[in-house]
């Protein structure tokens, strides 16, 4: 099956171990050609749910489907998966492992070879190329694992804490790497716990807490849904004022700039005309929650 360009879906997924719900009816969708960001706690859920998209767990109940066909074995071949444990050979050599990788999911030789070459180029290895991988550092390990999920030239990519361990080249590195293959049309699942990253790069977002989506869809649509009207002012004076201004709660204040919710835009608006009034305003604008702040609301 062709997968690239198509949608990948979770409806309804239930799994329990021991009698302990640990997925109650997840529903999740990775569309073609954009990065989808899946973030939670530790224990929330989310390699249970990516094991069984990839078929090495099955569910309780519920469907995994590809354009609404159910995902059979010679389908997930061509998906690319990379696990949170490190799933590399210490002693091999990463062009040696990355090659062997390609032949398991059918590249032949000449492809194989190919194929590493471009990855260990891109991705800064190139030099580490005839090392064995217990030789790397750490975050040149991450980079090789990373490689080895992408070197059959997958259709769907499956990703757990691709960014962890990594400084912050070699992050926008791997950042690039995966955003053209977006591009192309690939639909694109990784896990993290680093929310600016994911807040940087991502187009889609799912927040699951105890084993539940709490939240789900377009990043930017989810910043607006969990936001109140909030404004964040600069002022070349003291701000002390607003806090007996009417319509305003003032949420934090520092030396000359201060955020604050209003009950509606008049009220801000009022804020920050007795603002010109006094001083220097140097900005004044809406303010939109970050991922990180949202997702400590969603899991209280």
């Amino acid at each position: 099956m062709d997968t690239a360009g198509k949608v990948l879906e979770l409806q309804g997924i239930n799994r329990s171990f021991s009698g302990r719900q640990v997925l109650d009816d997840v529903g999740l969708t990775v569309r073609p050609g954009r990065m989808t960001g899946f973030v939670g706690a530790n224990g929330a859920g989310k390699t249970t749910t990516m094991r069984i998209i990839l078929g090495v767990l099955t569910a309780d109940s519920g469907s995994v489907t590809l354009d609404g066909q159910p995902l059979v074995a010679v389908d997930r071949r061509r998906f690319g998966y990379m696990p949170e444990e490190r799933g590399l050979y210490p002693k091999m050599k990463v062009a040696e492992q990355l090659g062997y990788f390609a032949r398991l999911h059918g590249l032949g030789p000449a492809a194989a070879k190919a194929n590493t070459k471009v990855l260990l180029e891109r991705l800064g290895l190139a030099e580490r190329a005839a090392e064995p991988v217990e030789k790397l550092s750490l975050g040149n390990q991450q980079r090789v694992q990373v490689a080895a999920a992408l070197v059959h030239d997958p259709e769907v990519l499956i990703l757990d804490e691709p960014f962890s361990g990594l400084d912050p080249v070699a992050v926008e590195t791997v950042q690039t790497v995966l955003t053209d293959y977006a591009a192309r049309g690939v639909p694109v699942l990784f896990s993290s716990h680093q929310l600016d990253i994911v807040e940087r790069i991502c187009d889609d977002v799912a927040i699951i807490a105890r084993g539940s989506i709490r939240a789900n869809g377009e990043r930017e649509a989810l910043r607006a849904e969990f936001s109140e009207p909030e404004y964040e002012i600069q002022f070349g004076g003291d701000l002390g004022w607003l806090s007996g201004s009417p319509g305003l709660t003032v949420l934090e204040t520092s030396a000359g700039r201060a955020r604050f919710r209003a009950e509606d835009p008049a009220a801000a608006q009022q804020a920050l005309s007795r603002a010109v009034g006094l001083g220097p305003v140097i900005s004044f604008a809406p303010s939109r929650p970050s991922l990180a702040d949202i997702f400590k609301e969603i899991i209280q």
